[in-house]
């Protein structure tokens, strides 16, 4: 069934009195098609962002959105999902043998023999297994370090994104990876880099299933190890704070059940260590915000001989009332999916997490206060619409 479309109130409303319009991405392996959802609806609601930052799968969604022309994008981004999605899984449906597994059961089984396929065969377009394995190769190279040939993703990359319309800075780019030698954290943005597919795929380089990727003499793997969520360098570390509208799209959720057996602690692990403490980051920048507004607001206070002393001038660049709303937008998991709910591309499930992103945005832009300035003190608001939201 297809997904509802926006009212035409939604398509029709003015730009959102923000400097920025910001789409954070955060990494998920499979889970990301929740992210092409969630574009989709935005750009029919004429929301276009600015500026897309991205770690991991959000890289790559990031690079086919900032690489293609606004009408372009949706199509792009089917085109790849469609592509790494195209292998069907060779098996009956098992609910219809007398006495079988159904419902969730049965769903539970399919997807963990996608997922197994994956793991043996790879992902067209993506990756690839390397026969007959690392411990076969060079010390040193790329294939004794990882499991899986991601060369062609390089191809893939290269055939649905424009990286010359990415370095023209029409929309501004930031992809997260970290440093292999010295463990810091990288982004390689269109204001400071040339954007390449290297680039892109240094950022979704997970070990030890993916190689390092090499820029400029340094190595670089996924950004998701030590932070799965672009939130801080969009409103913090990027030396220009704007007002700004930032759509944050999740796709692993804090906030989960306690487990009950070892597959469910996997999957809880896995949620825990990937979602990054979203909200406790936000809430984090929300108190750092409050301090920065009070600031601006006691130099404005000061008589003239100390607004021009040197202590003023030292916190003066601390200090600002840029506004800033972030709008959570958050995949919340089957409980059919399981542990390799980000590894198990097929058609089907991919289908699924892109309607639960679109549906997702589409109540979330129902709500108009999303895109109004906040009138809080610390000029911070925040939102999480869908959580208990209902058709």
């Amino acid at each position: 069934m297809a997904p509802p479309r926006l009212a035409k109130t939604h398509r029709s409303r003015p730009r959102p009195p923000f400097d920025c319009i910001a789409l954070l991405l955060q990494g998920g392996g499979a889970l990301g098609a929740y992210q092409a959802g969630v574009y989709e609806a935005l750009a029919e609601a004429d929301l276009h962002p600015d500026w897309i930052a991205g770690i991991s799968i959000g890289a790559i969604n990031a690079a086919l959105i900032a690489g293609n022309a606004p009408r372009e994008r949706v199509d792009k981004l089917r085109r790849f999902w469609e592509g790494i999605t195209a292998r069907p899984v060779p098996l009956p449906p098992v609910d219809l043998y007398p006495g079988a597994m159904r419902g969730d059961a049965a769903r539970s089984f399919l997807n963990q023999m996608s997922a197994a396929r994956a793991l043996f065969e790879g992902v067209p377009g993506f990756f690839a297994p390397r026969l007959p394995g690392p411990w076969f190769e060079p010390p040193g190279s790329p294939a004794a370090t990882s499991f899986y040939d991601t060369r062609s993703l390089r191809s893939t990359l290269e055939a649905l994104v424009d990286f010359d319309r990415i370095n023209r800075d029409e929309t501004r780019l930031s992809v997260g990876a970290v440093n292999v030698r010295s463990g810091n954290f990288t982004y390689f943005d269109t204001e400071t880099h040339e954007i390449a597919p290297e680039h892109i795929m240094a950022s979704g380089a997970l070990p030890p299933g993916f190689p390092a990727v090499e820029i400029d003499g340094e190595h670089y793997w996924d950004g998701g190890l030590l932070s799965n969520t672009p939130l801080q360098w969009v409103v913090q570390a990027s030396g220009t704070r704007q007002d700004t509208l930032a759509f944050q799209v999740d796709l692993w959720s804090a906030v989960g059940d306690f487990p009950r057996d070892l597959g469910e602690v996997a999957v809880r692990q896995k949620e825990i260590q990937f979602s990054s403490r979203t909200r406790a980051n936000t809430d984090q920048f929300k108190r750092l915000q409050r301090l920065r507004a009070a600031l601006a607001e006691l130099l404005g206070k000061l008589p003239p001989d100390l607004a021009a002393s040197e202590e003023a001038e030292i916190l003066r660049p601390a200090a600002d009332r840029k506004v800033y709303n972030v709008v959570h937008l958050i995949y919340r998991s089957k409980n059919y999916e399981g542990h390799s709910k980000d590894y198990e591309f097929s058609r089907r499930s991919m289908e699924e997490h892109w309607r639960a992103g679109y549906h997702d945005a589409v109540r979330t832009l129902r709500h108009p206060e999303i895109l109004d300035r906040p009138r809080t003190l610390d000029g911070v608001a925040t939102f999480d619409l869908t959580r208990d939201a209902r058709d």
